[in-house]
């Protein structure tokens, strides 16, 4: 039987996105997750990148009176998917959560990402490593891609009204 890793985003409104991780598919991406979500490194950080009908990001960025501003503090992990010679069977379909990086394949730390559609062409490439629980975190996920967006300083793609992460509490490891 697969081990599941249960967490709850909690967003500053209250609402929140329930997720299963997969550590058999991802065991050093859940791992670096629930480590940092354990030490509460993701509390008060927002969802900085949204679009609509691809996905939202977040796990990086404190929204500030000044911009966008990038903590720091996480280390960055070996990205677990196949171009680079890991075998995860997660696919991007609406609901999964993966690592962000950047065009280093080795590069992802915090930052990661909600699917809110289908997005084969992410297979393979980033760290998929959970999905959505529930339809109601799946609907709370497409609801935040729709907020209204515009460009922040050199960040584009930026909610105009911030969406902040209250919390990422592991439910059961």
């Amino acid at each position: 039987m697969e081990e599941i890793v249960k967490i709850t985003i909690v967003l500053e409104d209250g609402d929140e996105m329930n997720f299963d991780l997969y550590p058999q598919a991802a065991p050093v991406t859940v791992k670096n997750f629930t480590e940092l979500a354990n030490k509460k490194f993701f509390d008060g950080l927002c969802f900085h990148r949204v679009i609509d009908g691809f996905m939202i990001q977040g796990g990086g960025m404190l929204h500030t009176p000044h911009g966008l501003m990038p903590k720091e503090g996480a280390k960055t992990i070996r990205g677990e998917f196949a171009s680079n010679g890991f075998d995860n069977p997660i696919k991007h379909t609406a609901g999964t959560i993966s690592m962000a990086r950047t065009q280093v394949k080795d590069s992802a730390s915090s930052q990661f990402f909600i699917c809110v559609a289908d997005t084969p062409f992410l297979d393979g490439e980033y760290a998929a490593f959970g999905k959505v629980s529930d339809q109601k975190s799946l609907d709370k996920a497409i609801a935040v891609g729709k907020v209204r967006t515009g460009n922040m300083g050199y960040y584009g793609d930026v909610p105009l009204s911030p969406v902040v992460i209250r919390s990422i509490r592991v439910v059961k490891d």
